[in-house]
């Protein structure tokens, strides 16, 4: 997938996600079903996976090649990733010992700034997307907490993915 491809996918993902989140009910922000995350957790879970992502995108590149290495593995199409991914999600909560992330629960005070903070990094992340070349997007790897080590342009493809899951989410069970 192209480089101004990946972004424009995030750019729908991010859209549709933000806007299910506006239109849903205030009283519904701090619910969710048992033993489920609420919706304010679901917003601030996806904050803080998009951040570091722009965060460590802003970074030179160089750190990236000699901290965590380079790749010349075939890149993936987006399909791939996600099926990928959902194979692995259901294998490491089949076999993970530990029990998912506790988040606080975010206040209704807190919806419109986590909201907002979601549509600038989702804005900020689009721009970088469009500036990095395709050698460091195929070339340089980053670290994913369940499918290990990816090369940049599969990270971003499935943060695109991401916010779709969680959209998907919440539209089905919230």
């Amino acid at each position: 997938m192209h480089q101004d491809e990946i972004a424009d996918l995030l750019e729908e993902k991010y859209h549709t996600l933000l806007d299910w989140l506006e239109k849903q009910e205030n009283d519904k922000w701090t619910l969710g079903p048992e033993n489920k995350w609420t919706t304010g957790q679901h917003a601030l879970h996806l904050l803080k996976s998009i951040k570091p992502l722009n965060d460590v995108l802003s970074m030179p590149r160089f750190l990236f090649k000699y901290t965590l290495g380079t790749t010349t593995a075939e890149i993936r199409d987006y399909e791939t990733i996600v099926s990928s991914y959902l194979e692995q999600l259901e294998e490491f909560k089949k076999y993970s010992t530990n029990p998912p992330k506790k988040l606080k629960v975010p206040t209704l005070q807190d919806k419109r700034y986590l909201l907002t903070r979601l549509q600038v990094e989702s804005k900020k992340l689009q721009y970088k997307i469009r500036r990095i070349s395709d050698r460091n997007l195929d070339t340089l790897v980053l670290p994913h907490p369940v499918m290990g080590k990816m090369p940049i342009r599969e990270i971003l493809m499935w943060t695109a993915y991401h916010a779709e899951h969680h959209t998907k989410q919440l539209q089905e069970k919230y």
